[in-house]
């Protein structure tokens, strides 16, 4: 018993020995490791450096390797969030066509010549355009007028823009110190022309307006010219006086007499539209011109006075006034068949030409039924043969023109230029926007052509004569004088070339 007991604990106590042992052993790697990894901390400090540069490649390392773990993380989670945005953003097509139309757009944009040829181009358009609807209106009223021809009107009207062309291109070359220059001539000449209409046997009435000249078989309507001479006038005289208008003398002197002069001759004739446009074009120069503010309102409301009064005293023009305000659906109020026959007409061409149009040259309006559908009413016809889409293909042409009498003002550095553009503005584009809202309806029924499109002489050669003057100030802006110059060059080596081959 007392050897096992003493065994006993001996062979107990050899297992705690070892493990003791082993312990020991364990404990001392991990000491000489400890103090293996104490002992670079007290090495040079050129190992201490080395030692801090490997920790951020270590740190960087890490740090990409839980960016991508989260991006990882992140994809799983929105996997098909963001496969529905790739697809979504995929779904437009169009997206690079329209910034490659974009890009295009500001690097023609950008060039000198731009608003030139957006000018000329949208005019050459219309003008274009103009000749092919007046010979389709008015073919039925021109044979059956004792003309004996379809053509009668077209033939003429063909004439009048080869007339106003050649003024076109005359007046884009003349300089703009030699505008500043007619300017008082030309509104001197235009104030003698409209007085001339009051002459006996040298003015004519038509249809109740006293506004034309007649020499023989010569036959002019002056207002159309005052209008260009008083658009130049009104922007010399107030470029000449920016900045000075400080009295009441100062800015209305000779301001105003001239407005009145030209206003009060063309109401005197009995032509209100007319003056209409030219209190429009008055009040754009004004308002670009610098005009002290109360001088223009006081200007402007004695300008509505005098509107007023002209229609309230004219019952023919009051009728006109309560027929557009009535509307032509009110039977019991106005006529159809009286003072509404002109407008109902007009709607009733309108709404019969669809989207596509009848066709062009298949108009039933022109059968005379519609009074002056190749003058006045031509855009009516214009919807009735070409649809809503031809109707809106010509607003369309008629707005780049509006772009582009901008951009003269805009990019100009002469107020002269941009004091008589707006004027021209204001005329060509006011007057346009007033023939549409009358043949749709929404303006009573003045007397006013569409600008370029309907037939009259006086009318297309006032109009071109005034984009000449438009063009001549687009060719001031910068870098244009260069830039024609390199295209003529280039014309010529061109014709060289060209003339090389024949010869040989």
């Amino acid at each position: 018993m007392g050897r096992q007991s003493t065994a006993n604990p001996g062979a107990r106590r050899r297992p705690t020995s070892s493990a003791a042992a082993a312990t020991t052993t364990a404990k001392a790697p991990a000491k000489k490791a400890t103090a293996k990894a104490k002992a670079p901390a007290k090495k040079s400090p050129a190992k201490k450096t080395s030692a801090s540069k490997a920790k951020p490649r270590t740190s960087n390392a890490a740090t990409a390797k839980a960016a991508s773990a989260k991006a990882r993380t992140s994809a799983q989670t929105a996997g098909p969030t963001a496969s529905a945005g790739s697809t979504t953003r995929k779904r437009f097509p169009g997206r690079a066509l329209l910034r490659a139309i974009g890009s295009e757009y500001s690097r023609v944009s950008a060039h000198p010549l731009a608003t030139y040829y957006i000018i000329l181009l949208s005019v050459l358009l219309l003008t274009g355009l103009g000749l092919v609807m007046v010979l389709s209106a008015s073919s039925i009223t021109s044979y059956d007028g004792g003309e004996g021809s379809s053509f009668a009107y077209f033939n003429k009207q063909a004439g009048f823009v080869g007339i106003g062309l050649v003024l076109l291109v005359t007046a884009s070359l003349v300089p703009l110190s030699l505008w500043k220059k007619l300017a008082w001539p030309a509104m001197g000449l235009g104030l003698l022309m409209q007085a001339a209409v009051f002459l006996p046997g040298l003015g004519k009435s038509t249809k109740g307006n006293a506004n034309w000249i007649q020499i023989g078989a010569f036959q002019l309507q002056p207002s159309e010219f005052l209008k260009v001479a008083l658009a130049v006038w009104l922007g010399c005289v107030l470029a000449n006086k920016f900045g000075k208008m400080t009295t009441f003398t100062h800015a209305m002197i000779p301001v105003v007499p001239g407005i009145a002069a030209a206003i009060g001759l063309v109401v005197a004739g009995n032509d209100l539209g007319t003056a209409l446009v030219l209190m429009a074009m008055a009040l754009a120069c004004l308002f670009v011109g610098a005009f002290p503010g109360k001088y223009f309102a006081l200007l402007a409301a004695g300008l509505a006075a005098v509107t007023a009064f002209f229609v309230l005293s004219s019952e023919n023009r009051l009728n006109r006034l309560t027929l557009a305000l009535t509307g032509h659906a009110d039977q019991a109020a106005i006529d159809t068949t009286g003072q509404a026959w002109q407008s109902n007409h007009g709607l009733f061409s309108l709404a019969s030409g669809g989207w596509f149009g009848v066709g062009l040259g298949a108009s039933r309006e022109k059968w005379s039924w519609l009074p002056e559908a190749h003058n006045d009413f031509i855009f009516a016809i214009i919807g009735e043969e070409l649809g809503l889409l031809g109707t809106i293909a010509v607003i369309l042409v008629f707005a780049i023109l509006a772009f582009g009498l901008l951009r003269v003002m805009l990019r100009s550095q002469h107020l002269f230029v941009k004091i008589t553009t707006a004027g021209l503005f204001a005329w060509l584009i006011g007057q346009a926007a007033i023939n549409i809202g009358v043949v749709a309806g929404l303006l009573p029924v003045i007397g006013l052509p569409l600008p370029f499109v309907s037939y009259g002489g006086s009318s297309i050669i006032a109009s071109l004569l005034a984009v000449g003057i438009i063009l001549s100030f687009a060719r001031t802006e910068e870098g244009a004088a260069e830039a024609i110059r390199a295209h003529k060059d280039r014309v010529r080596s061109s014709l060289g070339v060209l003339a090389r081959k024949v010869r040989k």
